[in-house]
């Protein structure tokens, strides 16, 4: 299952607190060539309920939502059915899961996102330091490799990985690649976290990129020609 018919783009982060600010956002950019999708998380999702927003999303156009639940895949195996029931029901289409309570929890939550006719977009290296254990963060450093390829063996086709790290990206390519050339890669922390886009897509030359871009977009006075030059340069890789 696909999520976009578009090989490069941008999603747009919408990480703001009101349903007005959400439907402007989508109202101003869902038509714009380049944009993909809109990514939510747990402001608006708490707020208002995930079937509230995707019924506001509908209003302009048929682009997926994707629920980041920050984090989703760090709880028990059991509950990723759960979980993954309710997004459903919200009218979600794809699922961003970061699974660091381990490999039973990323297999549970996989397997029910996809029993849920949605799709799951696994994520392991995230963007901000002090992450890793080399950074002095909880996570040891190879922890992200074993999330990446077990998720590849468990059909997962869309993979979170930091935008604003280009060298990374080419070695997680290179892995996640080497064992499905048909994945495509979602993209954060490019904008006001350091990465652009240019940077990032060269460095995952020769696989679908998208760039997801939050208040570089949501918080320009003009919404929609900021979004219209972030697409501008993603859909030079077309």
């Amino acid at each position: 299952m696909d999520l976009f018919d578009l090989d490069f783009g941008v999603i747009v982060a919408c990480d703001v607190s009101t349903l007005d600010s959400f439907t402007t956002i989508v109202k101003e950019t869902s038509s714009i060539e380049g944009i993909v999708g809109f990514k939510i998380g747990v402001t608006l999702a708490l707020t208002y309920g995930l079937k509230r927003l995707t019924e506001a999303a509908d209003k302009y156009g048929n682009l997926p939502v994707i629920y980041d639940h920050q984090k989703a895949g760090t709880d028990i195996p059991q509950m990723g059915q759960k979980f993954s029931d309710v997004c459903s029901r919200g009218g979600i289409k794809g699922v961003i899961l970061f699974p660091q309570a381990g490999p039973k929890t990323e297999e549970a939550f996989i397997s029910a996102v996809i029993k849920n006719h949605m799709v799951p977009l696994v994520g392991g290296e995230m963007t901000h330091p002090g992450y890793l254990a080399d950074e002095k963060g909880y996570i040891r450093n190879n922890a992200p490799t074993d999330m990446y390829t077990l998720a590849v063996k468990n059909h997962v086709k869309y993979f979170i990985v930091p935008g604003n790290k280009p060298q990374v990206l080419k070695k997680y390519q290179t892995i996640i690649s080497g064992l499905d050339n048909s994945v495509r890669y979602c993209m954060p922390g490019i904008g006001r976290q350091g990465g652009d886009i240019a940077s990032a897509f060269t460095a995952l030359s020769g696989s679908s990129a998208y760039a997801i871009i939050g208040s570089s977009i949501y918080s320009q006075s003009n919404i929609g020609k900021a979004a219209k030059r972030f697409c501008k340069e993603a859909l030079k890789f077309q």
